[in-house]
């Protein structure tokens, strides 16, 4: 129960974090806005995985979470300290049942929604379930070492700016079909078993991720005319709901068909990655 009511009030963050930067970022810079606000969202899902095997390996991963948590009120005090003041966004509780439904009349917005599904649906399987293929043979690595790993969410500092950038420069379309690819290419490296290959593939899926997370959110923002912090909300909901969903019933298909009965499907792509 307290982790569900974690689950929304977080998830309230991202939302009026989006709507803020729409309202408050001129469109020509938007994209480059909404790439370094994912950028910054990157390290701090690095350095909660990174810290929290560090700390539970020391201790225990009840203090780890409590690690986690008194960190997070810290920076809560510090952003709230340093957020200029709104002058276009009114933050409040004044949402309309009839705004949240006409985002779903604006073209172009339902399939970002639908993307933003897919998208963490994806990445939260991958990494959800990958610690538990390292931890048993043959690679059999500690929590620090499968933490240490994971620093590949560095690359979102660099994937989210730059896709946005990108996005601004050549078009949203085109940026985020590259990283969808991007995506997939880190997902058939993971199928492979050398310790290498599944690094960078997590890398790939990591920064392809956060490219495409980027330049979906922003695309959001431009489309929706009105009411952004509804459609911001709207995306996020979809993109929490594949979070749930397919990073659940993604474990039954790791479970079920997992990578090392591919690999025994694919021996032969697999020695050549050796």
């Amino acid at each position: 129960m307290l982790r569900a009511l974690e689950g929304l009030a977080l998830g309230g963050v991202p939302a009026v974090a989006m709507a803020y930067l729409a309202e408050e970022v001129h469109p020509d810079g938007l994209g480059l806005a909404m790439g370094l606000y994912v950028g910054g969202t990157a390290i701090g899902g690095m350095a909660g995985r990174v810290i929290t095997g560090v700390v539970a390996d020391l201790f225990s991963w009840r203090v780890a979470i409590g690690t986690i948590g008194v960190l997070g009120i810290l920076l809560m005090l510090a952003f709230r300290a340093l957020l200029p003041p709104s002058r276009h966004c009114g933050l409040g509780f004044t949402h309309h049942r009839s705004a949240l439904l006409r985002q779903f009349t604006r073209p172009g917005l339902p399939l970002l929604f639908l993307l933003g599904f897919v998208l963490m649906g994806s990445f939260v399987t991958l990494y959800n379930y990958i610690g538990y293929r390292l931890l048993a043979p043959p690679y059999r690595l500690s929590q620090t070492a499968i933490g240490a790993i994971f620093v590949v969410y560095l690359t979102g500092v660099v994937a989210s700016p730059w896709s946005g950038r990108m996005a601004d420069t050549f078009g949203r379309a085109r940026v985020l079909t590259a990283s969808l690819l991007l995506m997939g290419a880190g997902l058939a490296l993971t199928l492979f078993s050398p310790l290498a290959a599944i690094v960078g593939g997590i890398a790939c899926v990591t920064f392809g991720f956060l490219a495409g997370h980027a330049v979906a959110s922003g695309w959001v923002g431009r489309l929706a005319k009105e009411a952004k912090g509804q459609a911001a909300a709207l995306y996020l909901l979809a993109y929490y709901i594949g979070s749930s969903v397919v990073g659940s019933y993604g474990g039954h298909i790791v479970g079920r068909a997992a990578w090392q009965d591919w690999l025994r499907r694919c021996s032969r792509p697999a020695l050549l990655l050796r």
